[in-house]
């Protein structure tokens, strides 16, 4: 994935609060994530992950931000500027494809963030808040998507990451998130489509990144780095390595292939519409 160098990028829409102080330590009222492992009730459900480390993600500044992260030559240098780089991209289309699109800020944070959902620690890793419509990410769990979860990770398989919990935005725009109720876990459960609907809406995404004008270059390798995170979380996977064995009882976010297929669908149609995984028949 490459950046267009002269694209002018938008530091406002993320805010850094990596290195801030830490409050008490609270509890998030809700909730599940990219990975699933750790299972929070929000006030309806959403996002997930963990960790530390990576280019560009010491503690930090808006401020920092907005000298650092100007142009897509930033962003094709620096993580935290490609997140920026990645931000911008994903909410230009969102805004084009859907006519009551509001923005949302991403905040970048390390260990512990206080949210409208509550207190949230690094072990969470990138979640959606409906709340207060923020995405919450520790830059250190793409570290972790490889070394935790054996992904290959790069620059594509961190803007899938943002672009599913963008996706967590646009269904609480539209209310899809309200079609879940308790229906938190199994194969056909509402949790799984709503998280395998945000898989395909990071797709679609994909399939229109380079008309956003931020993104000059997907080659079919970074969609192959975006299909393998997608599999690497599958709640297969990591029921499989947590605890030797596969609970479909228990699916919050759909199985490797499930998640790949999602996503490949929103790639290939490039039609939100299609996305429609509540009223899919299989999943």
């Amino acid at each position: 994935m490459r950046f267009r160098r002269g694209a002018s990028l938008d530091s406002g829409q993320v805010r850094d609060a990596r290195g801030m102080p830490l409050g008490p330590v609270g509890g998030v009222v809700g909730g599940g994530g990219i990975v699933g492992v750790v299972i929070f009730l929000l006030l309806t459900v959403f996002n997930s992950g963990g960790g530390s480390g990576g280019l560009g993600l010491g503690g930090g500044s808006n401020d920092d931000l907005a000298r650092n992260c100007r142009t897509g030559e930033d962003a094709n240098q620096r993580q935290d500027c490609s997140i920026v780089g990645v931000v911008n991209s994903v909410q230009k289309y969102w805004h084009t494809a859907t006519p009551r699109y509001r923005d949302a800020d991403t905040q970048l944070f390390t260990q512990q963030v206080s949210t409208g959902c509550g207190t949230a620690s690094s072990a969470v890793g990138p979640f959606y808040c409906p709340v207060d419509e923020t995405v919450y990410i520790d830059l250190g769990f793409f570290e972790e998507l490889k070394s935790r979860f054996g992904a290959r990770g790069g620059p594509f398989a961190e803007a899938y990451v943002i672009a599913h919990e963008y996706g967590h935005h646009v269904q609480h725009i539209e209310g899809t998130d309200e079609r879940v109720g308790n229906d938190r876990r199994g194969p056909q459960s509402g949790s799984v489509r709503l998280e395998l609907q945000a898989d395909c809406y990071a797709g679609v995404w994909a399939r229109h990144a380079l008309e956003t004008k931020f993104i000059e270059e997907l080659t079919a390798g970074d969609i192959a780095d975006g299909l393998d995170a997608a599999a690497a979380v599958g709640d297969d996977r990591i029921q499989q390595q947590a605890q030797g064995r596969v609970s479909p009882e228990a699916f919050t976010h759909g199985t490797a292939e499930q998640r790949q297929r999602w996503f490949r669908t929103g790639y290939d149609t490039g039609e939100p519409p299609r996305c429609d995984t509540f009223n899919a028949d299989a999943l």
